[in-house]
């Protein structure tokens, strides 16, 4: 299915200040709203993924399963700043006529939030059944989930937190150095910053694995090697593949909106924030995610009002909430079957 595109010529304020004169969101639906309109399912998607969510959570979204599009309206959106069809560092400025490289805004996860709700009411949706997103994607639901807490039935949240971690945004950090590093960035060309962004891709595998999947899989069989490892062309390939569909400015801009993220901001603090959500709530964990860890779900599951928890683990570490479909179809489908009232017992531990 093909992108589709909401452009919008009203100014839209960023939680910065700054005003953007137009805005356009690429985004994917499947199946239909029904007469009820009370079968949307709204997907957040993670960092460098994109709107078309039967293709990147293949397992969890599709035909045959658990949420699919003959029972529910799926939807989901590119986020502001991302690199499939949203508006972003590469998207011309009216005002120039020039694409905005550097000179675009600082986007923050609320920032994200605000113009998917102006997606919803341009599809007409009236609420959403199930919000559920990953990582990034996650950090946007639990926004959505406190902005709009009497328009989210279900808030699904998936290796996520309420406030992104000092050990989170010094990933982060690293990576924009390494694409600092290459003069190229600075050149306003769409290909600007490869190399640095290769180099930045490479950095961030290494925290959505972890030592033991690299240890199995790009182990060495011959002990007289001495260069040219298998890890070392797992890197560059990975890299390499990135920096193919993807550009350093939207990289950029998005690592910068994931370190902008904390619920408690002008709103009386953390605990305060998620105590607003008032969503049937699944939180779950990646007991082997490095990058984030159990007790950011943890203390979800403690501080959100309606909650339920479960976690599993995974050879893929964080990525696990991409791969891992059959651990995640059964967890989802236990919540569902549970009445949830006030805080409930942690559900059954999924091996």
């Amino acid at each position: 299915m093909n992108t589709q595109y909401y452009k919008s010529n009203q100014p839209f304020e960023t939680e910065s200040g700054y005003v953007l004169p137009e805005l356009e969101l690429g985004y994917h639906t499947y199946g239909t709203l029904n007469k009820n309109k009370d079968n949307v399912v709204w997907v957040c998607h993670a960092f460098t993924a994109n709107s078309d969510v039967l293709d990147w959570w293949t397992g969890l979204f599709g035909t045959n399963d658990y949420f699919n599009p003959e029972e529910h309206f799926i939807v989901c959106a590119n986020m502001l700043s991302s690199a499939y069809g949203s508006s972003g560092p590469l998207t011309v400025n009216p005002t120039t006529g020039l694409p905005y490289y550097l000179a675009f805004p600082q986007i923050t996860v609320r920032d994200m939030v605000k113009s998917q709700q102006l997606l919803a009411k341009h599809l007409g949706v009236e609420s959403i059944h199930t919000l559920i997103g990953g990582s990034l994607g996650g950090q946007q639901a639990i926004e959505w989930a406190i902005i709009e807490p009497f328009f989210i039935k279900n808030l699904i949240t998936i290796a996520a937190n309420a406030k992104h971690s000092p050990w989170g945004i010094a990933f982060n950090e690293s990576q924009r150095l390494a694409i600092a590093a290459d003069r190229t960035f600075y050149n306003n060309n769409p290909k600007g910053g490869a190399k640095g962004l290769k180099a930045a891709r490479s950095m961030a595998l290494l925290s959505y694995r972890g030592y033991k999947p690299y240890g199995i899989s790009q182990q060495e069989d011959n002990d007289a090697t001495v260069d040219n490892y298998k890890a070392s062309s797992y890197q560059n390939y990975q890299g390499e593949k990135l920096v193919n569909r993807f550009n350093a400015y939207s990289y950029w801009y998005l690592t910068k909106a994931m370190d902008s993220h904390n619920v408690g901001r002008n709103r009386g603090g953390i605990e305060k924030a998620l105590s607003l959500i008032k969503a049937r709530t699944l939180v779950i964990g990646i007991k082997s995610d490095l990058l984030f860890p159990i007790e950011e779900q943890q203390y979800l599951f403690q501080h959100i009002p309606k909650s339920a928890f479960a976690e599993f683990d995974s050879y893929y570490g964080h990525d696990g909430f991409l791969i891992e479909t059959e651990a995640l179809t059964n967890i989802i489908t236990s919540f569902f079957k549970t009445d949830v009232k006030g805080k409930i017992i942690q559900l059954q531990q999924i091996a």
